[in-house]
């Protein structure tokens, strides 16, 4: 229960952190964020509606697919996010810290990347995209970079034809900051593989299977120094399933080592049904 507690208080303080990267920096200099966040505030320009409601709305449908194909926990994390930056986007007011476009566009990618890459430390997300991408990975062996890249272009081309081609070069400078910070926080490759190496690997295999879908083989080990019988369970899992991974480890196995490594491509059957 504490730990439920400890998580839900970072990922409201990352949603704050997401509203204030938006009504402090970004939306009084026209630079956009990335993903549904950067959706919402485009149409915000053209619509007589707040980022905010936007945001809140366009997420929604995208919600009901996360609870239908990712996970409840995983998903119910994500709306309270979107709710709590909602929530904050209406209450705090849009107030500009300084006139100069490119520290708004330095300042708000940091403050909001902080706010998006504690949210995915602690196994959640802020919603839109990255649900949205998870689900595609799943589904298809193109890389998930295309669908952030995808994505991303149309919020940079669409504030360049709405705004100027200046607002778009400043709007790629909040992209790169932000992708570079939560690079610093968190993990941005989507898929990644876990080798634990354990003494007790049939009751951490029956842990780590009721938690996460995801298949798992089992090597024989020995140690080094011990000379112990050991097994090493490799895995891949996505990136907002490396929380639960390694909470299910330190219940189950608190001498387990684990080695966490980034993972450009697979091949074959990535889910567990």
């Amino acid at each position: 229960m504490i730990k439920e507690i400890e998580k839900a208080i970072i990922i409201i303080i990352g949603a704050i952190l997401v509203a204030v990267a938006l009504n402090f920096f970004l939306i009084p200099a026209n630079v956009f964020a990335s993903g549904f966040t950067g959706l919402a505030q485009l149409l915000a320009t053209v619509l007589p509606i707040s980022t905010g409601v936007l945001l809140f709305v366009l997420n929604i449908p995208v919600a009901i697919l996360g609870w239908m194909k990712i996970g409840k926990s995983f998903t119910v994390y994500s709306i309270v996010s979107v709710a709590v930056t909602t929530l904050s986007l209406e209450l705090i007011p849009i107030w500009s810290f300084s006139p100069d476009i490119l520290l708004n566009a330095v300042f708000g990618g940091v403050i909001i990347a902080i706010g998006a890459g504690i949210t995915l430390k602690w196994g959640a997300s802020t919603g839109g995209l990255d649900i949205v991408v998870l689900i595609l990975s799943r589904y298809s062996d193109r890389p998930v970079g295309i669908y952030f890249f995808a994505i991303n272009s149309v919020i940079v081309i669409a504030s360049g034809f709405i705004f100027d081609p200046e607002k778009a070069l400043y709007t790629l400078v909040t992209l790169y900051v932000s992708s570079r910070v939560i690079d610093a926080i968190h993990t941005r490759h989507v898929k990644l593989t876990a080798m634990i190496v354990t003494k007790k690997a049939e009751k951490l295999r029956v842990a780590i299977h009721e938690k996460l879908s995801r298949g798992i083989t089992r090597l024989p080990a020995k140690g080094g120094y011990t000379d112990d019988e050991k097994e090493v369970l490799m895995m891949v899992l996505t990136r907002y399933e490396l929380y639960e991974l390694k909470h299910v480890i330190q219940a189950s196995d608190p001498d387990a080592f684990t080695n966490i490594v980034e993972t450009a491509g697979i091949f074959g059957l990535f889910r567990k049904e």
